[in-house]
């Protein structure tokens, strides 16, 4: 099984993703942007406030398929449960609203109709929900991607893919204590390995 866990930064995604990682031992952790060489070319990215963003999906992009020939379907195929802090979905939401400006007609459908023929699809997504004003103030608006104005058009990508994909989504609402938002994720997470 394949789990995700998507939101805005400063969701709390990779606390939950930590908390986890404690609870299920046997269980694959990974994350994107990855460790890997794409990865950091990805980061380097993130803190370009000029980088092109079409040439900086493609970066995504390659971080994803490295991610799913190294790490992903490896440990699929091996029977393990594998759970990735951000995933194809951060993408897709992330990209499509830094493409807004772009020539593209629909940025967001772009984007998923790439990663439609590479990707292999969550079982399950856990979105920690959160507003955006939340998400920057907690995320310390230290890059381009922790804008107010560009969580709400991200925020908005996300509430797309989970009106599409409402049995694959399971939404928590992260605005609450932390330890109330790790109950319910590892809850979640109990029923899904059940």
């Amino acid at each position: 099984m394949l789990i995700t866990l998507e939101g805005l930064d400063g969701s709390g995604k990779t606390t939950a993703w930590r908390a986890l990682r404690d609870r299920y031992p046997a269980a694959v952790f990974t994350r994107e942007p990855t460790d890997s060489w794409y990865g950091e070319a990805v980061l380097r990215s993130v803190d370009d406030d000029d980088a092109d963003p079409l040439a900086e999906l493609f970066l995504y992009m390659a971080d994803h398929a490295d991610h799913l020939s190294r790490v992903i379907r490896p440990a699929l195929a091996d029977g393990s449960t594998v759970v990735s802090d951000r995933y194809s979905d951060s993408r897709i939401a992330y990209q499509a609203a830094t493409l807004a400006d772009s020539t593209l007609a629909d940025p967001f459908e772009y984007v998923r109709s790439i990663h439609g023929p590479i990707s292999r699809p969550p079982d399950a997504t856990l979105y920690l929900d959160v507003d955006p004003e939340t998400a920057a103030e907690r995320s310390g608006r230290t890059n381009k991607f922790e804008r107010v104005d560009h969580l709400r058009a991200v925020r908005a990508g996300y509430e797309r893919l989970i009106d599409e994909h409402p049995d694959r989504f399971v939404r928590i609402d992260a605005t609450r204590p932390q330890a109330t938002v790790l109950d319910d994720v590892t809850a979640v997470v109990d029923r899904l390995l059940d």
